[in-house]
């Protein structure tokens, strides 16, 4: 059944949005931490390592405030406090490895043990060809947005990772 490009794209958001609901990822019911600790984790990831009273600076707060966020966050693994290798009298604060991890799973979108579970039930060939067609539209997207005058994606700023 031939399709045009509006009919196909019309069938694509209709699966698009059934495959969001079928596995997107479902968290917990209570975050482990607060907003404002969630913005602390996200601005440390871009800005890098800070002391306390600069990123009490960078996000508006009394250095009060901060310090109670950051310990919170260090005694939930996600921060750890270290000496500045250049100016030893500094103590900055950085996210751990754990920190960076959890991060990283909650930025996801979709469930991968969920997909997972599903690619699992399609042949190889199967799985290959529908990450390549995947691409295909990503790609294509890109190349239509290029000529139109549709506003690229924001691109995410690049996290950094050690100081």
């Amino acid at each position: 059944m031939a399709l045009s490009p509006k009919e196909a794209g019309a069938v694509f958001a209709e699966l698009f949005g059934e495959v969001f609901l079928r596995f997107h990822r479902r968290g917990p019911k209570r975050s482990p931490w607060t907003p404002q600790g969630w913005a602390v984790l996200q601005h440390l990831e871009i800005a890098g390592p800070l002391t306390v009273t600069e990123a009490a600076r960078h996000m508006d707060r009394a250095q009060s405030v901060m310090s109670e966020i950051i310990d919170g966050l260090e005694r939930k693994g996600l921060l750890a406090r270290m000496r500045d290798a250049r100016d030893r009298r500094r103590t900055l604060v950085w996210l751990t490895d754990e920190g960076r991890a959890t991060m990283a799973e909650e930025r996801q979108i979709l469930s991968a043990e969920g997909l997972a579970g599903a690619f699992a039930r399609l042949p190889e060939a199967s799985r290959a060809e529908l990450l390549a067609n995947l691409r295909a539209l990503v790609d294509a997207g890109a190349q239509a947005a290029e000529t139109s005058q549709t506003p690229p994606l924001p691109k995410r700023a690049k996290p950094r990772r050690t100081p």
